[in-house]
């Protein structure tokens, strides 16, 4: 029973990997930018589109850490 206690309590800091994408998403002189360009696109536009797949990834990888 302690072994899932502790588990429960080192999982919650697998939450704060969420905040990754949120800080840099809302940080906007990181992103501010039409240079370089990917595909026609500017870096505004790829760097939001690149962060939805990047928090894909992390929501996944938080998920599976702590069920």
């Amino acid at each position: 029973m302690s072994q899932n206690e502790g588990r429960r309590r080192g999982s919650k800091l697998w939450y704060l990997v969420l905040l990754i994408p949120f800080v840099f998403t809302l940080w906007v002189p990181s992103y501010n930018f039409a240079e370089p360009t990917f595909g026609g696109f500017p870096f505004f536009y790829w760097y939001q589109m690149l962060w939805i797949l990047i928090t894909a990834v992390l929501t996944g990888i938080v998920y599976f850490l702590t069920e």
